[in-house]
């Protein structure tokens, strides 16, 4: 019997253990895909918490995932070939039947195929995954920085390119971590007048690193939304931190129609009234990942602009460690498993 390592938890909330598994075979319209990097996100903490519905025990996170077509399951081989490099996110699949993907919306599908949730995820050396989830990975990049573009940053480039703003508006990018410095990063390649947002003063350097045009502390004496104003008004802000304080402080910073795009999550309530949107026009949405044309269009935009996601990697052997490095916020901004 063949065999492979996964990183699981075994109860709510409980440490990672490697454990050997049986190497799954692949059913219609699915690929096995030989895993070479898988991100750790956030949002798997929903997972191994047991905090959405319909979590079984063990888990197998991870939902950032790049590797190479092992094997492909029957009715797939007419576009996918043994080799093929692809990548897998947040998206992981959908029923194609429900409303949502009847109208084209695949990503807010009410079945949605979330890798860790729906199916084992990347914490692993081989996954499973349904066909219409793979995207193709450029030769230009590296699995470890395909997997967390799959979910990190497909989420930070739709949300950008899907807003009201146009090249040459005012665009702030709210936070500077795991999802903000990609969304600094693709806002300035758009052609945005781009504003980083973040706590303290000695972000500022780092920012314009990053290719902001301005930087605003969040701590300092003014108020964020005025000097948003100050600048003419920001066309669209895209809200990366997971502070309802700190997103609600930019809505007055928006200019007329111009939007707020909500990516960090955060259980506490946004502090808006009806007044703040009614008589500016002004639009609050969230917005989900992407589909996996979506991946591969952040793929090939983050090869053309030479961007990259700043991450640290370690072994699927060190799955734990990782997880905690994740949690406490010490890594350097996206950690990543290998398997190599």
């Amino acid at each position: 019997m063949s065999t492979h390592r996964v990183a699981q938890v075994a109860e709510a909330g409980g440490r990672f253990e490697i454990v050997e598994r049986e190497v799954p075979e692949p059913g219609p319209r699915q690929v096995r895909i030989a895993v070479e990097a898988c991100g750790i996100c956030h949002s798997d903490v929903l997972f191994v918490n047991a905090m959405v519905p319909g979590i079984r025990f063990p888990v197998v996170p991870g939902h950032e995932i790049a590797g190479r077509i092992e094997k492909v399951g029957p009715g797939t081989d007419d576009v996918w070939r043994v080799g093929d490099r692809v990548a897998v996110g947040w998206f992981g699949g959908s029923c194609g039947h429900c409303t949502s993907c009847r109208k084209g919306d695949f990503v807010t599908c009410e079945n949605l195929k979330v890798p860790g949730w729906a199916y084992d995820g990347g914490y692993a050396e081989k996954v499973i995954a349904p066909a219409d989830a793979l995207a193709r990975v450029p030769d230009a990049l590296a699995p470890t920085d395909a997997a967390p573009l799959a979910c990190a940053g497909v989420t930070v480039f739709n949300g950008l390119r899907r807003s009201s703003a146009r090249p040459g508006d005012l665009v702030a990018v709210l936070g500077i971590g795991g999802l903000g410095h990609l969304g600094v990063r693709y806002a300035a390649a758009m052609g945005f007048e781009t504003v980083a947002i973040a706590r303290g003063a000695d972000k500022a350097d780092f920012a314009k690193q990053l290719g902001a045009h301005h930087y605003i502390d969040s701590t300092g004496d003014t108020p964020v939304a005025d000097t948003l104003r100050s600048l003419g008004g920001a066309g669209a802000v895209l809200a990366t931190a997971a502070n309802s304080a700190a997103i609600t402080a930019t809505v007055d910073g928006l200019r007329a129609r111009g939007e707020l795009v909500v990516i960090g999550a955060d259980v506490e309530p946004l502090g808006i009234s009806p007044n703040q949107l009614l008589m500016t026009g002004k639009v609050v949405r969230g917005h989900p990942s992407g589909t996996a044309q979506d991946v591969e269009d952040t793929m090939a935009f983050s090869a053309l602009h030479g961007i990259r996601p700043m991450t640290e990697i370690m072994p699927l052997g060190e799955t734990e460690a990782a997880w905690q490095r994740m949690l406490s916020g010490a890594a350097r901004f996206r950690m990543v498993l290998t398997t190599g």
